[in-house]
């Protein structure tokens, strides 16, 4: 029987046992069948959305692991490694990184991390990542979070915060925001038709915000617990 994701943070059901389940599909080199299936979160959201805030608090309340592309693409290039010189040349040319590369690099984290739980942050960004994902992970993300914000919104933020990029101005985010909706929105409306989605409203403040995420990972939670006692 399928449950929505409403439906999940309604009744608590279908959630984190999927961390002993296996992989179905895997794909030639992806996750193979003797491992545990991780519970795979992806994180999305335009830039100045607040999606980097909210992993702060779910981190902290709930145990995930964050893991960010950008972080993991910066952490190999300062490795020295062949893989990394190949990384920093493709990002001077100009050029996208590889999908597949951005992937691996996730698969190898998420290896060698004990835990079981994921946020994935800013990734996929395109149809070609999320592809490139499920081919190489040999599995789909267990839900999908989709920080939906005003443009408006974003781009005073981003303005405002101090992390900002040097070279932000108004015209450079609209821009950023403008690439983010042509290419990340085919991700969310794909995993929306699948059921996986949950749009959480980005406005208010930082916890007005995060009373709209944690219920759906406080249902999650619940639903181990209720696993673990049917099973007694």
């Amino acid at each position: 029987m399928f449950f929505s994701p409403q439906m999940q943070v309604a009744y608590g059901i279908n959630a984190w046992q999927v961390f002993t389940t296996q992989v179905l599909n895997p794909a030639e080199g992806g996750v193979s069948d003797g491992r545990r299936n991780p519970f795979v979160t992806f994180v999305l959201g335009g830039p100045g959305s607040g999606k980097g805030t909210q992993c702060t608090r779910i981190v902290e309340t709930f145990g995930f692991t964050h893991l960010s592309a950008g972080d993991l693409l910066r952490n190999e290039i300062s490795s020295n490694t062949e893989n990394g010189s190949m990384i920093l040349d493709t990002i001077k040319e100009g050029k996208i990184v590889p999908s597949e590369v951005t992937v691996k690099l996730i698969k190898k984290a998420v290896e060698v991390t004990e835990n079981d739980r994921f946020l994935i942050d800013g990734f996929p960004r395109t149809e070609e990542n999320r592809i490139a994902y499920e081919r190489v992970m040999g599995t789909e993300p267990d839900i999908v979070l989709f920080f939906d914000c005003p443009e408006e919104e974003m781009i005073k933020r981003v303005l405002n915060r101090n992390q900002g990029r040097v070279d932000d101005n108004i015209d450079t985010v609209k821009e950023r925001l403008k690439v983010f909706s042509e290419l990340n929105l085919p991700v969310i409306k794909h995993y929306s038709k699948k059921g996986k989605l949950y749009k959480i409203d980005g406005t208010g403040s930082e916890d007005e915000i995060y009373e709209r995420v944690h219920p759906v990972f406080a249902a999650l939670r619940y639903s181990v617990v209720l696993v673990i006692l049917l099973a007694l």
